[in-house]
């Protein structure tokens, strides 16, 4: 066995320490290393969270303009079916006339013929009649024109007659129906 000098640094088991064996202890540049991987997790912490608040941002938007995209093909033929709506009412008035008439003639026919092709054909794109008569009054669907007194006390606050009809589109109102209300 080979001799130690007394100056000479030696291991537990008695071996010289070299520059290439070092004692494996925290020092000074370990705490830092430490530091640095805390700092490292924030930081991955963070940039996860931004990732995750983004990428929710960026789905909500997708749903919202994906909706907002229905809702416009819903309602892009309102003002086409908006501008049709006189149409059917003078239709309408028209039956009713030729109801009093009381005759039963092709012309009234042939009115009635196109009447209910017309409205189906509406009522395929999403129109629906509101039904007001005998409803009570309410603001967010009728325009009151006048009001009389009620011929009973069942009919007080409710809508007695319609002078013109309103219209859902897709279960949206585009036109509200204008109603006498009884009082």
């Amino acid at each position: 066995m080979e001799e130690h000098h007394d100056n000479e640094e030696v291991t537990a088991a008695g071996e010289p320490f070299s520059p290439e064996i070092t004692p494996n202890l925290p020092g000074p540049e370990v705490i830092a290393d430490e530091t640095v991987v805390e700092k490292l997790q924030s930081e991955l912490a963070e940039t996860r969270d931004k990732f995750l608040r983004i990428y929710s941002e960026f789905d909500n938007y997708k749903k919202r303009t994906q909706r907002e995209r229905l809702d416009l093909l819903k309602t892009a033929n309102a003002e086409v079916i908006l501008s049709l709506l006189p149409v059917l009412d003078d239709f309408e008035r028209a039956l009713k006339a030729m109801d009093a008439d009381g005759s039963d003639n092709p012309l009234k026919s042939g009115v009635a013929l196109i009447y209910h092709k017309l409205k189906n054909g509406l009522e395929q794109k999403g129109l629906k009649k509101m039904i007001s008569i005998g409803e009570e009054f309410n603001v967010d669907q009728h325009e009151a024109v006048t009001n009389i007194p009620a011929p009973n006390e069942k009919l007080k606050g409710k809508v007695i007659d319609e002078a013109e009809s309103g219209y859902f589109l897709n279960d949206k109102i585009i036109r509200h129906a204008k109603v006498i209300v009884g009082i």
